[in-house]
């Protein structure tokens, strides 16, 4: 079975760079004291420096883009679907020379 992936709040990313940045202290020190990965500590103050605290705030799940993420239309209802297959069965008769 795969290895999950654990989510930490903004205070803990937040506490966990604050004392790499002002109080100076290892990656290693801090990622053992917290019980972080080395690598998650290395890339929340990565985030950090680049973008503020914006950076560290959770990105997994969120859709960027047109097109992406769920549909927010409603459901079809009876007069749009028939709309709809009227045109397809105009369409197909098109091709099909009828």
């Amino acid at each position: 079975m795969g290895k999950t992936n654990r989510t930490y709040d903004l205070k803990t990313k937040r506490k966990a760079v604050d004392l790499y940045l002002k109080e100076e202290m290892g990656y290693k020190t801090i990622a053992k004291e917290l019980e972080i990965d080395v690598a998650i500590l290395y890339r929340w103050v990565k985030h950090l420096q680049a973008e503020g605290l914006k950076g560290l705030k959770e990105k997994r799940g969120k859709a960027k883009g047109v097109g992406k993420g769920r549909s927010t239309t409603q459901p079809e209802t009876t007069e749009t679907k028939l709309k709809r297959l009227e045109a397809e069965n105009a369409l197909l008769k098109k091709f099909l020379g009828k």
